[in-house]
């Protein structure tokens, strides 16, 4: 993901708060993510905060919503379309709800990241997002959680993992309080670590499973 004219592009995507997000801008700005620049931000709900926080750092921001489209092929055209623009390097999914087009998977190939709230392959795949992860770990009653950032492939949470850390559960844990610690202890963490990896050239996918060299 080296490129030899500058550092590293990467569009982040989001549909609602933007708290990964943040964490990014933060860690670009203090240095733990380095040789990257946030090209753009894109999100499907154009009341995401997320597009508050790219616009408060200078970053530009769109929405791009299915709503505003006639059909599922008209929007899916119309994402990947708006996501060339910012040509990336990089895309990191951040809490992004929204079916991934197949032609955008096969142009980013290996060039698309995403943080899921779990120890992927716990608590993944279809109907696993947001508070619904936290809720399914405590009603399994699991000692250990975490989060996971892997590359994007044609599955739900399937593609080559990346980085992963786990979190303790606690015997109080409400969804709400589990979902806040995973975040601050895990998520926050690997995902701006993942990025500046990738951006160094230290990340290579070999037979669907990730090598990293430090």
């Amino acid at each position: 993901m080296l490129r030899k004219d500058g550092p590293m592009r990467i569009v982040v995507m989001v549909s609602g708060g933007g708290t990964n997000l943040q964490a990014i801008i933060d860690s670009v700005r203090d240095g733990q993510i380095t040789n990257t620049e946030i090209a753009g931000v894109i999100s499907n709900n154009k009341n995401a905060y997320a597009l508050e926080r790219a616009r408060e750092n200078n970053i530009p921001a769109m929405c791009i919503s299915p709503k505003d489209y006639v059909s599922r092929e008209e929007f899916n055209e119309k994402l990947l379309e708006a996501v060339n623009e910012f040509s990336p390097d990089l895309i990191v999914l951040a809490g992004f709800l929204v079916v991934i087009p197949p032609a955008m998977i096969e142009r980013y190939r290996n060039r698309m990241i995403n943080i899921h709230p779990s120890l992927i392959p716990s608590f993944c795949g279809k109907g696993y997002y947001g508070l619904k992860v936290h809720e399914a770990a405590l009603k399994r009653g699991v000692k250990v959680v975490g989060a996971t950032v892997h590359f994007v492939d044609e599955g739900t949470d399937t593609g080559p993992i990346i980085l992963q850390k786990a979190v303790e559960v606690h015997s109080d844990d409400t969804p709400e309080a589990l979902q806040r610690r995973v975040m601050e202890q895990a998520e926050w963490k690997i995902l701006p670590r993942a990025i500046d990896l990738i951006a160094n050239g230290k990340v290579y996918v070999a037979d669907n499973r990730v090598i990293i060299r430090e």
